[in-house]
């Protein structure tokens, strides 16, 4: 029942006018964070680890999902540690002034924060100056919620 409630209210919003790419979070049309996986585990395994609508927490607009109880419980005690910067929009496009989508394989921890891009190639490209497009994101990101 919940998923067809999720279901029926994400058509309603696309027959709306769609789905605006400034949302907080990123999400799926369901309204599943970062594709469905852990950001727990990107910390925790040092990988990328579909999570399982078993596991699930509802968090600043979006639904996350998780690899197991004891993930959901970490995130849910500190969302603001675990949850990825800039929504989980690709970093490397919020530090161009623009959201896209990701690649969950394109990730990286940088000072205990997660950032996610949209394919490695394009990780390749944030990593050339990683600090640099960091402060970047930093900046537009506020500008790119207001949009």
């Amino acid at each position: 029942m919940k998923k067809l409630i999720r279901f029926i209210i994400a058509g309603l919003c696309l027959g709306l006018g769609g789905l605006r790419a400034e949302k907080p979070v990123n999400t799926t049309w369901t309204g599943v964070a970062i594709k469905g996986y852990d950001p727990v585990a990107y910390f925790t395994q040092a990988r990328p680890v579909e999570g399982s609508d078993r596991f699930e927490f509802s968090w600043n607009g979006a639904t996350w999902r998780f690899a197991s109880a004891a993930n959901r419980d970490l995130f849910a005690g500190a969302p603001d540690k675990y949850a990825p910067q800039f929504g989980g929009y690709c970093a490397w496009a919020v530090s161009r002034g623009y959201t896209a989508g990701i690649d969950p394989a394109a990730w990286k921890l940088v000072g205990d924060r997660l950032y996610l891009n949209y394919s490695l190639k394009v990780q390749k490209q944030w990593e050339d100056d990683v600090p640099g497009n960091i402060v970047k994101a930093q900046q537009n990101w506020p500008e790119l919620l207001k949009k």
